[in-house]
């Protein structure tokens, strides 16, 4: 028999609308009807009610307006759950496997939580009213501009049936299924590039880490034989090793073929580096560079120290080996 999902009529938000889509993930509800609908009678004859009957039994119904309902994804977090969160903290790892197709279980874990808080939680927060700052606009914080409507929950709020045009119950489920594609649609372009570019970005440079002292005996400075994202990366591979602040360069091949030394911040997003590059060589450039260092090959080193490039992995593993030496 054909399942069929039920969420409420009338206007609808992000948070309905992600949930609706992950649930169409699944086998079960790949073909399920979808029903909006604020009558009980539709509540009781569906398989599943998300965002809608005033009840969370994380099994049918899965709501969160309820006065009494405090339920977040996990001890770790405080942002109370909407459906989306809902949905996802029962389904999540069935709906990445889904997306992504076989997935080992430590992998599945990182992803699970990874998607929750860099996607997920947002929407929980903004459905539930949390704001993303303990201090609020009118106590010392002022925007400097508005993102409200470029935001993905403004965007879905802006796809409801305009209050002066066509009103309908069925001009607000064609709009609503517009607006769950259009949501649905990142979520599974972002769950991809998780699962297909960022998780094997770590192991990447967890590899490179492990084999670290091979270039040089402290440890150091780690060589990344193939270019990915890896700053966040690196800070959680330290951790895991407890090798916390260990790491100073990065050496990596460039887009040109060519390859880069990077400092390494003292922290994600910080501009103050754990080791910066030689400051007799900042600024300078090609051969005035390669003279000034005695290596030959140089390319730059930026003025602010924190990134050089040269054409070879010896010439770049030179100038990071200078900054170690540098007083």
């Amino acid at each position: 028999m054909v399942k069929q999902i039920c969420t409420h009529s009338g206007s609808f938000h992000a948070d309905e609308s992600l949930a609706v889509y992950m649930l169409r993930l699944l086998p079960e509800y790949k073909d399920a009807k979808l029903v909006r609908s604020r009558d009980p009678k539709d509540w009781e004859e569906s398989d599943i009610v998300v965002d809608v009957g005033a009840q969370y039994d994380g099994v049918k119904y899965f709501d969160h307006h309820q006065r009494e309902f405090m339920e977040t994804f996990s001890s770790d977090f405080h942002t109370k759950l909407s459906s989306a969160g809902l949905v996802y903290k029962h389904f999540g790892k069935r709906i990445i496997k889904s997306i992504l197709g076989d997935v080992s279980e430590e992998d599945l874990d990182v992803l699970y939580l990874r998607v929750y808080k860099q996607f997920v939680e947002a929407l929980d927060a903004n459905d539930n009213g949390i704001s993303k700052y303990d201090i609020k606009d009118d106590m010392g914080i002022k925007a400097r501009f508005n993102d409200n409507a470029i935001s993905i929950p403004g965007i879905i709020s802006g796809m409801n049936p305009s209050w002066n045009g066509d009103s309908s119950a069925e001009n607000f489920d064609k709009c609503f299924l517009k607006a769950s594609a259009f949501i649905g649609s990142a979520f599974v372009t972002l769950v991809e590039g998780y699962g297909n570019s960022w998780l094997p970005a770590k192991s990447l440079v967890k590899e490179a880490v492990l084999n670290r002292k091979s270039c040089y005996e402290s440890g150091e400075i780690v060589i990344l034989e193939q270019f990915c994202p890896w700053k966040e990366h690196l800070y959680e591979i330290e951790k895991e090793l407890g090798i916390q602040g260990q790491t100073k360069f990065i050496l990596f091949v460039d887009s040109s073929n060519s390859w880069r030394v990077s400092t390494v911040p003292v922290s994600s997003g910080s501009f103050e580096f754990r080791r910066g590059l030689p400051k007799a060589l900042r600024g300078l450039r090609d051969e005035q560079l390669s003279e000034a260092s005695g290596v030959p090959g140089c390319v730059f080193i930026h003025a602010a120290g924190f990134i050089g490039g040269a054409k070879t992995k010896e010439a770049v593993l030179q100038l990071a080996k200078m900054g170690l030496e540098q007083q």
